[in-house]
């Protein structure tokens, strides 16, 4: 079905109970939330919709796009106060703006920035759980500060991929990269010192951020050394990617900067 008027979708979600954003058979995940939502406030068959990009599992989002077709005219303000009635505790609707019926939101230019929230130590109040994850070791913090800033720049990321398909490219720029202590996100039962690994770019590959993170971690308990890294990111690196992988309850996809 061909829809006439196309609108884009500012929204927020926390993707704990989630198993990712595309829809899958037998799971609960973000984007039937969010078409289920969207069947109590438009009528059925009414509208079509794109989501921005997929998450993994357990993954929430601080900025998300949704691209909402149809052939209604909608009152914005109205529309997202009515959608946010309708939506569970775990989705907020932030704005909604109309843009081009020919604007593709997936095709569209974008630079994404990735957090991810540990700590390290003493084992984390249960309520942190679904926002940072817990290193039950000791982590050279200032030696995982170099290591990230390796990522920076263009580089062969085959080892930092998953499932990667035949027309998969591996060259990416990665615009910066680095870990700071947490002042971002802040609650009562949180440790008294966390960390946040930051990542902003125009694309990445399957689980490259909890890739990159798990290498990150391995640094930092002296499993290995900066010179690891670097010759993961050549373009001769054996192409085999990394075994480990960190938990996707501390990845949270932070901002999107859309070009409309």
């Amino acid at each position: 079905m061909k829809y006439s008027v196309s609108y884009l979708i500012s929204l927020q979600f926390f993707g704990f109970r989630f198993s990712g954003w595309q829809k899958q058979t037998n799971a609960k995940t973000l984007h039937d939330i969010v078409d289920k939502s969207l069947s109590f406030v438009m009528e059925e068959g009414s509208y079509k919709t794109i989501g921005v990009g997929r998450t993994d599992a357990k993954v929430s989002a601080n900025s998300y796009y949704l691209q909402l077709f149809t052939n209604e005219i909608l009152e914005e303000e109205a529309f997202i106060k009515t959608l946010n009635l309708n939506f569970p505790p775990d989705f907020r609707a932030i704005s909604m703006q109309e843009v081009a019926r020919s604007f593709n939101i997936i095709k569209a230019d974008k630079i994404k920035e990735y957090h991810y929230y540990f700590s390290f130590g003493e084992k984390n109040h249960p309520f942190a759980a679904p926002f940072m994850v817990n290193i039950d070791a000791f982590l050279d913090i200032d030696v995982m500060k170099k290591g990230a800033k390796l990522f920076e720049g263009e580089h062969y990321f085959h080892k930092y991929c998953t499932k990667p398909s035949e027309k998969t490219i591996f060259k990416r720029v990665i615009d910066t990269c680095e870990i700071v202590e947490n002042d971002i996100l802040v609650a009562n039962f949180f440790p008294e010192k966390s960390y946040v690994f930051k990542v902003k770019g125009k694309g990445f590959l399957r689980y490259q951020i909890r890739l990159m993170m798990a290498t990150l971690f391995e640094l930092g308990k002296g499993n290995i050394d900066l010179q690891f890294i670097e010759a993961s990111l050549k373009e001769d690196n054996d192409r085999l990617f990394m075994r480990n992988n960190a938990p996707s309850s501390g990845l949270q996809l932070y901002n999107i900067e859309l070009k409309l």
